[in-house]
């Protein structure tokens, strides 16, 4: 059977979500988290605030209705979604792996536990893949300003580089508490490792760990477009300075010289 997980937006209210989502399906409130059973064939759907949800026994025509209908409530939603699928069965032994999932159980917190785990890989693959385009489209400006000790971009261009770099970097930064561990395990500690070997499966902490470090190469780019941005107005400062004292010895000269003013 399908397990899917879907980043389409940036967040999900839940409270807005779980309103609308109670008028068709049994629904069910969690901590940082919404529980529907799908009508069609008593499948599972988690919803995450962070604009991702989960799937469990869905087919991919059920899945692009779901996003439809939740599209009106999302926050800031992807031009192209994130999605991350895994075929899932039952078993005495249960056993994670990357495209694999084995469970002993249908029990709802079960599929929740392991959901979280899904739901933070997926969102996280959006931001790599946004830090890693960021990268991509700028790293040409180091390589310019090794090669030929400058930055060829105009005072505006290099402003506009600064803000989208910022942009970039503050979208990341300002979510990155969901890749925490859940408050909800505080309340349910018994189905933690599941929650961890999921978040170890698919190397949750590591991946966090580089693009923290991708993090701080943007930041180190900003500074570097910031100190050229200031180099560029200061030598336009002096230039106009320059070219101010250039007409006054020439308004000087043309008076004292040759009487013309």
């Amino acid at each position: 059977m399908r397990c899917t997980a879907y980043c389409t937006a940036s967040s999900y209210p839940l409270r807005a979500l779980s309103e609308k989502l109670k008028q068709y399906y049994s629904t069910t409130n969690y901590r940082d988290s919404v529980h529907i059973v799908y009508q069609t064939n008593q499948s599972d759907i988690f919803f995450f605030p962070y604009g991702v949800f989960v799937c469990w026994g869905l087919t991919e025509e059920e899945e692009r209705k779901v996003i439809g209908m939740i599209n009106s409530i999302a926050s800031e939603s992807l031009s192209s979604f994130e999605r991350d699928e895994y075929e899932f069965s039952y078993g005495e032994i249960a056993r994670i792996q990357r495209d694999e999932l084995i469970l002993t159980n249908k029990d709802v917190l079960t599929l929740l536990a392991i959901s979280f785990g899904l739901a933070q890989s997926c969102k996280l693959a959006v931001f790599e893949s946004t830090i890693d385009k960021t990268i991509e489209k700028t790293k040409h400006l180091p390589k310019d300003l090794a090669s030929k000790g400058k930055i060829f971009l105009s005072r505006r261009e290099i402003s506009r580089k600064i803000g989208e770099l910022f942009l970039d970097k503050s979208s990341v930064n300002l979510h990155s508490n969901i890749l925490d561990e859940p408050d909800f395990f505080w309340e349910y500690p018994e189905y933690h490792p599941l929650y961890r070997d999921v978040s170890k499966c698919f190397d949750i902490v590591p991946r966090l760990e580089v693009l923290n470090t991708r993090l701080e190469i943007l930041s180190d780019l900003l500074q570097i477009l910031s100190s050229q941005l200031n180099h560029q107005h200061s030598t336009t400062l002096e230039w106009t300075i320059i070219w101010l004292i250039m007409i006054e010895v020439l308004i000087a000269f043309l008076r004292d010289i040759f009487h013309l003013l």
